[in-house]
């Protein structure tokens, strides 16, 4: 069972909230369970700012799966979930983004552990420090908490309370 494993959700189509609960529940029966969540939080567009505010998520699980089966995993989710991949950075019903296996890294041309943007989204940082502020990225080796304090992002990043 590996453990620090650590997933950003994204939605900005149709009902967020209920997206998210889905996606959390398909990871849990598919994936691996669910340890920690962070709250939800909403934040412009980043990259393509002409589309809906997402609400994004990080959770984390535990799981058997390798990287390479839990991204075959997410991405069977987001399909089902009606993600259809027209534009990059487009609007979405889920995404489902790796951010962090443990420590271990990853670099092929379909999957990049750690997530290659990480360091530079808030809407990414604020809620791994949530509920990771102290775990080390594999690459940078510094924890996710001083990432955040050096990220550059401008985005407005808010916490909902649904």
């Amino acid at each position: 069972m590996n453990n620090g494993i650590f997933l950003l959700l994204g939605t900005n189509l149709g009902d967020r909230s209920q997206h998210l609960a889905t996606a959390r529940a398909l990871i849990e029966a598919r994936a691996g369970k669910i340890i920690k969540t962070s709250a939800i939080y909403q934040t412009a567009a980043w990259g393509k700012t002409d589309q809906p505010d997402f609400y994004n998520q990080v959770i984390e699980i535990e799981s058997i799966l390798s990287p390479d089966e839990l991204l075959k995993t997410t991405l069977g989710i987001e399909e089902e979930m009606g993600r259809v991949r027209t534009e990059v950075w487009g609007a979405r019903t889920i995404d489902i983004d790796i951010l962090l296996y443990s420590d271990i890294m990853v670099e092929r041309e379909h999957l990049i552990i750690p997530h290659p943007r990480m360091n530079n989204r808030k809407f990414t940082l604020i809620p791994l420090a949530e509920i990771a502020p102290e775990v080390i990225h594999p690459v940078t080796q510094k924890t996710i908490r001083e990432l955040l304090a050096v990220c550059t992002d401008k985005l407005n990043v808010f916490t909902l309370t649904l």
